[in-house]
């Protein structure tokens, strides 16, 4: 009997992704009651992958402008098809550090959008396989180029995502654009995201941990071993975007971690006269 489970289970594992079983096991906390929210990071995160780094690979492999152009689009299609979700660990627990999610939503989030990743790119490997078309790449940073404890990387992946955050909180919170606003403003995201990985190349920019993580396990065939790998993309992009998110805080006198910060708002005059109009 054992040797059957042995040899079942090694055939799991030879066909799925490494890691990816243990994405899975969120799924039942709660009664499943966090089922919905892992299903929607999976699928958006395979829509943003499939939709923004097809652009210069697919199409418009010989155009650089229209390539760009093609990025925005996938950004904003990615997000309206996969309903808005998180689809980045860093800004999952940006989200978590401002309150706008409890801490087992968080995990759940963490959980299907590295499930979604762990998928996506053998799953767009396959698909290019069979026709012919170019096949995705992934971030990377290259210690042996004169960064041998990865510092450079991750310095570059600690401003990439502390913008990437400061971005989200500027468009969805601070910016009103009526009718049009959410055409806007993820038109305004893609714009923001295209021009931080130009700005900041030397590690991919991921400024995402589940695009460095997962690309890594599928072009190396299994789970990164080398602390420099998260150091770079999970490190330094978390505490880069937890600054993003403490300045926000200051700003907008929201709770950070729970609490009230002892400085700040800056915003606070217009919350007090809004607060005194509705009562």
């Amino acid at each position: 009997m054992f040797s059957l489970f042995s040899s079942l289970i090694g055939k799991i594992s030879e066909t799925v992704p490494p890691g990816f079983l243990l994405t899975l096991l969120v799924v039942p906390i709660s009664n499943y009651k966090y089922l919905n929210i892992y299903k929607n990071e999976f699928i958006g995160t395979l829509l943003m992958i499939g939709l923004t780094f097809s652009p210069g690979k697919w199409i418009f492999a010989d155009s650089l402008y229209l390539a760009w152009a093609a990025h925005s689009i996938g950004v904003i299609a990615a997000d309206k098809l996969g309903g808005g979700q998180n689809v980045n660990p860093a800004m999952s627990v940006a989200m978590w550090s401002l309150g706008k999610c409890d801490y087992t939503e968080m995990y759940v989030r963490i959980a299907g959008a590295m499930g979604g990743g762990l998928v996506a790119f053998p799953l767009f490997k396959a698909v290019t396989d069979v026709l012919g078309w170019t096949a995705l790449g992934g971030p990377e940073f290259h210690p042996e180029k004169g960064d041998d404890d990865g510092s450079i990387a991750a310095r570059s992946e600690f401003f990439a995502t502390m913008m990437l955050g400061f971005l989200v909180y500027i468009v969805n919170w601070e910016l009103n654009f009526g009718k049009y606003h959410y055409w806007i403003k993820q038109a305004l995201t893609s714009w923001g995201i295209r021009a931080l990985i130009e700005t900041f190349p030397t590690a991919g920019p991921a400024m995402n941990p589940m695009l460095g993580t997962c690309w890594a396990v599928f072009a190396n065939g299994g789970i990164p071993q080398d602390f420099r790998h998260y150091f770079v993309y999970w490190f330094a992009s978390i505490m880069g975007v937890l600054v993003s998110a403490f300045l926000y805080s200051v700003y907008d006198g929201c709770e950070f971690f729970g609490r009230t910060l002892p400085i700040g708002p800056i915003n606070g005059p217009k919350k007090v006269s809004i607060a005194k109009k509705e009562s």
